[in-house]
């Protein structure tokens, strides 16, 4: 099993004790940087790690003393018709009499409350499975993360590469361009002495122009490969390296196919944030289930309440007048414990347990699916880094033996044991030869960085690495034009 160390912050020192890249970037490294600081998928992947980092807070939260404080004030006002028992004495009995009169009741009353209130959770199963749900997401949420730091590297060197495909095809476009134009020419001063028939002219004619299209393409797509490789770097960059013309490709020294597999299983980061997400299902099975046990809370208050007014009682006939104060007050604690038994909610739990089953089923079975995908991918991975090792040595030697073809159908021409359709052949084996190894260059390299990847050892080292092999300069003409 291939095993390095994988150490986030060290990664992040790493990249913060780099040099500082300016707004054209020269090698990959510098190109990484931009796209490190600029990428918005990446910044997605960091703010969405911290939604899920806050929603563990908020699980956290609801185990936690709830401390509330509130307070009120009122006055209310009132006035119309009323009556009232009046007590007269008889001057010469003494006799007492009581007689209601009618008149004018006014009245006024103010009150205020404050207190505070303290709620706490003594038990609630739901509560507890969901804060570590919560938690198992959190830790999910960060291996999420560091597989979109991966995927920005992967994407960034692919779209630098396609850069450098694009370069040197062009460049290819451009030299066939220029030898069939001189073909042409050649053909059609052999048809002005009699030496070569129209055909010839005409079929060198034909091959011109289609290069001259062609140029125009593959200049074409040299601006798409660039804006692409901008639209993630977030600044347009040139000056780029290449590889130079003696590069040698090499497998990485560690292991073979299934020690590679092995890796991929233990340290992929994508793999491990849904093993992850699996568990934080498992929880939320348990949430569900815990609808059909009690909960058991605690609550206590302090509080003070006051009440004070006047009330007042007029009479024309007989004058009379009455006035009299209202009011009270009240203050001290109060506490007790809740405890809320289910006993029927017309199926909404047994149907949230079915529920919550069902999605744990689909979330281990996209396990399931990713790991045997993790496993052919990163087989594939390998293998394909294997071939490529093949693959770029037989496109030397084909170019090689394409530029010989050419060159010898070129004298072959002059001394006429060829024909200019022979000539015009090799010269597209020769474009073709050209284009298909500098596919095979770069792709090699980029097949390192995704076998890396799906085994989940990649890292800013492996960047500086095939950023070491990356010494030649890229044709500065052939830079984007601003």
């Amino acid at each position: 099993m291939i095993r390095r160390l994988r150490r986030p912050l060290a990664l992040a020192l790493g990249l913060a004790l780099l040099p500082v890249a300016g707004a054209h970037a020269e090698d990959l490294l510098q190109t990484y940087e931009l796209a490190r600081a600029g990428d918005p998928q990446l910044a997605q992947a960091e703010s969405g790690r911290l939604i899920t980092k806050e929603g563990a807070v908020q699980a956290r939260a609801a185990l936690l003393p709830q401390l509330n404080a509130s307070g009120t004030f009122r006055r209310s006002e009132s006035t119309g018709p009323g009556r009232q028992q009046v007590t007269t004495v008889d001057p010469v009995t003494g006799e007492p009499s009581f007689e209601f009169i009618t008149g004018d009741s006014d009245s006024t009353s103010n009150s205020r409350n404050y207190g505070v209130n303290l709620d706490q959770v003594l038990f609630d199963m739901g509560a507890f499975s969901r804060l570590r749900s919560e938690r198992t997401l959190s830790r999910a949420a960060d291996f999420t993360l560091e597989s979109a730091g991966d995927s920005l590297i992967t994407r960034t060197s692919k779209a630098y590469f396609d850069v450098l495909v694009a370069v040197e095809t062009l460049a290819a476009a451009q030299a066939q361009e220029t030898a069939l134009k001189k073909q042409f020419d050649f053909a059609s001063k052999r048809l002005e002495v009699g030496l070569a028939p129209i055909t010839d002219v005409h079929e060198a004619r034909a091959q011109y122009d289609s290069a001259r299209a062609n140029t125009i393409v593959v200049r074409n797509a040299l601006e798409d490969a660039y804006q692409a490789l901008a639209e993630i770097t977030g600044t347009p960059v040139d000056n780029l390296k290449a590889l130079p013309d003696d590069f040698e490709p090499q497998l990485p020294a560690e292991g073979g196919a299934e020690d590679w597999v092995a890796t991929a299983i233990s340290n992929n980061p994508a793999l491990q944030a849904k093993e992850l997400q699996v568990q934080a299902s498992d929880y939320d099975v348990d949430t569900a289930r815990a609808g059909h046990l009690p909960t058991l809370y605690f609550g206590g208050s302090y509080g003070k309440n006051a009440t004070w007014g006047e009330s007042t009682f007029s009479s024309s006939n007989p004058p009379f007048t009455s006035s009299f104060p209202t009011g009270n007050e009240s203050r001290g604690p109060s506490f007790g414990v809740t405890l809320s038994v289910p006993i029927f909610s017309g199926g909404l739990t047994q149907s949230r347990v079915r529920q919550a089953v069902a999605q744990r089923d689909v979330q281990q079975e996209q396990l399931e699916q990713q790991k045997r995908a993790l496993v052919r991918n990163t087989r594939n991975a390998y293998q394909t880094l294997v071939a490529g090792i093949s693959e770029v040595e037989a496109r030397r030697a084909a170019l090689v033996s394409a530029q010989s073809a050419y060159e010898a159908s070129q004298v072959g021409l002059e001394v006429g044991t060829r024909t200019v359709i022979d000539v015009l052949i090799n010269q597209q084996n020769l474009f073709d030869a050209q284009r298909q190894y500098a596919l095979a260059k770069y792709n090699f390299l980029q097949n390192r960085l995704l076998l890396e990847q799906a085994a989940g050892t990649l890292d800013v080292s492996d960047v500086q690495d095939v950023n070491r092999l990356l010494t030649a300069d890229a044709n500065a003409e052939l830079s984007p034009q601003g």
